[in-house]
């Protein structure tokens, strides 16, 4: 059984712990390639959950030098609990905290400041942002939610605070200053996190989903992850911004589901180990998909990007987290470079290509579409055909290695052509044996295998 816990606090010290259980399965086979998947130790920019104490069987511990999640938590025999924090955001008892904090719990508690403890139940996850919403029924006087402020103008230098549940020790309070501005942190699902607050204020293991907040008492971000040699702080800690996160609350509180910001414009992607390479290398349109905002806009490959809105854009990373920023049904002001030629367009902000398209859902596990060409251009799929993965459970994501945005290209010998191909194939396959799924991610191709039972 996997335990979680969170302690969630607001600036009052109204916190809670929640407690979270969760089973696994296992796989019987795996392929090779490009799958993906990460161990628990290393160094670099693992993404990987940072545990203290130890187990056995399906826990999880791990040490290194690396930007590790800050949770914290011990096990064995396939069990594990785990503590972090987040924040009372309103007086309905949702509750803000990370998303690798309640990743793969299966029952989740919550423990308040007076010991008074409620089931939770999830509202939405972003994995992409490392951030969920979860919610309980408390009375309302038990629920103080912490003052939200703004992450726009802050300042290197400017005082901090960080509350949370380091090593279970709960409402705990460090204080410190913002030590950067514009850092990128990778996500579980290892996409990018960009604009991310740096603080040398104490964050540890526990402190995960806790807020960051300002000398009025306000959050200016949610603590996610450290940088450390020895799964301590060493005053690298690293915050999503509250504008980020209020965007993606608002997503899943309103939708259940984060509506990503899309307008069909890709930028040239420069690879260099010299980080100052690639803050030069400027926001050049390397690809432009057909009858996307973008196109419909006048943008065409090879335009340079000098500025959307008041923002410069030096690079891909400026323009991500304009995007990032976006809501659907917005308009982008862009400022375009061609040839000698400068001007003004505007650009309307659209949902994915793959949201309002058919979904498919295979045994409950994965939801899929099929590949269309607008699809295909913005994900950079090399298949002429397939089924996108839009949605996958956890369980799958961890003992077959299947990701959001990967590509199903075959099925034991059946060619993919569609979601529906998938959904036949599984369902034919499944009382014959092990069913091998081929699948494309980043360019390369792997294969997993499971048995159905």
């Amino acid at each position: 059984m996997k335990r979680k816990a969170i302690a969630v606090t607001s600036l009052v010290f109204s916190g809670a712990l929640v407690i979270g259980t969760g089973t696994g399965w296992s796989q019987s086979g795996t392929g090779s390639g490009s799958s993906g998947s990460q161990s628990g130790t290393g160094s670099g920019s693992s993404g990987s959950q940072s545990g203290t104490g130890s187990g056995t069987s399906g826990s999880q511990s791990g040490s290194g030098s690396g930007s590790s999640r800050s949770g914290s938590g011990s096990g064995s025999l396939g069990s594990q609990s785990g503590t972090g924090s987040g924040s009372i955001i309103d007086a309905d008892g949702r509750i803000l905290t990370n998303f690798h904090v309640i990743n793969q719990a299966q029952r989740l508690e919550v423990t308040l400041y007076d010991k008074s403890k409620y089931p939770a139940k999830i509202v939405g996850i972003d994995p992409n942002h490392d951030l969920a919403v979860i919610k309980i029924d408390a009375a309302k006087e038990k629920l103080k939610p912490i003052p939200i402020g703004t992450s726009k103008g802050l300042v290197v230098g400017q005082k901090v605070l960080a509350i949370g549940n380091p090593y279970g020790l709960e409402r705990t309070l460090t204080t410190g200053i913002i030590s950067s501005l514009g850092r990128s942190i990778e996500a579980p699902s290892r996409r990018i996190i960009d604009d991310v607050i740096q603080t040398d204020a104490a964050i540890n293991p526990g402190n995960s989903g806790g807020p960051l907040v300002n000398a009025d008492g306000e959050v200016i971000g949610v603590n996610s992850s450290i940088y450390s040699p020895s799964g301590g702080s060493v005053g690298l800690g690293f915050s999503i911004p509250v504008n980020r996160a209020a965007r993606v609350v608002d997503d899943l509180v309103g939708h259940g589901a984060v509506r990503r910001p899309w307008i069909g414009a890709q930028l040239r992607h420069l690879n260099s180990a010299n980080p100052r390479d690639i803050i030069a290398a400027g926001a050049v349109v390397s690809n432009v998909v057909p009858e996307s905002p973008a196109a419909k806009s006048g943008i065409q490959a090879g335009d340079r990007i000098l500025r959307a809105g008041t923002r410069p854009i030096r690079n891909e990373y400026d323009w991500q987290a304009v995007l990032l920023g976006a809501h659907v049904g917005d308009r982008i002001p862009v400022h375009v470079q061609r040839g000698s030629r400068e001007f003004d367009v505007d650009v309307p902000v659209a949902d994915q290509p793959e949201v309002n398209a058919p979904k498919v859902q295979v045994l409950r596990e994965l939801e899929l579409t099929s590949l269309t060409p607008a699809i295909r251009s913005e994900h950079n799929v090399r298949a002429r055909a397939g089924a996108l993965v839009t949605g996958v459970t956890s369980r799958v994501a961890d003992q077959l290695g299947i990701q959001q945005g990967d590509v199903i290209i075959q099925v034991n010998n059946s060619q993919i052509k569609s979601a529906e191909d998938v959904a036949r194939a599984i369902d034919y396959y499944g009382g014959r044996g092990p069913i091998r799924l081929f699948v494309e991610r980043g360019g390369s191709v792997f294969f997993t295998d499971f048995v159905i039972r």
